[in-house]
């Protein structure tokens, strides 16, 4: 799989507290930038795979809501996880 413990703990690290602070909304838009990542790359080489496509969707919109959030309430933080995941221009 691609996405084993050990994968999850370093991310949990990096962008959390520690290794088991899982709730921050860092650590949920870092785990789920790297679903999508691995999603996005699955479909370029399987395009016809509607159901990858539409959990593709999905995770965008949780992530964008986690951002919408993340805005709202600290924008310093907001800006720095953005700009340590690339995820916008």
């Amino acid at each position: 799989m691609y996405l084993t413990k050990e994968i999850k703990a370093e991310i949990f690290a990096k962008h959390g507290k520690s290794a088991t602070d899982t709730g921050t909304s860092e650590c949920q838009i870092a785990l789920f930038t790297h679903r999508i990542n691995h999603l996005s790359g699955h479909l370029k080489n399987n395009r016809k795979d509607y159901n990858t496509e539409r959990s593709l969707v999905k995770l965008v919109g949780k992530r964008k809501s986690l951002l919408d959030y993340l805005i709202k309430t600290d924008v310093l933080r907001y800006r720095a996880i953005i700009k340590e995941l690339g995820i916008r221009k």
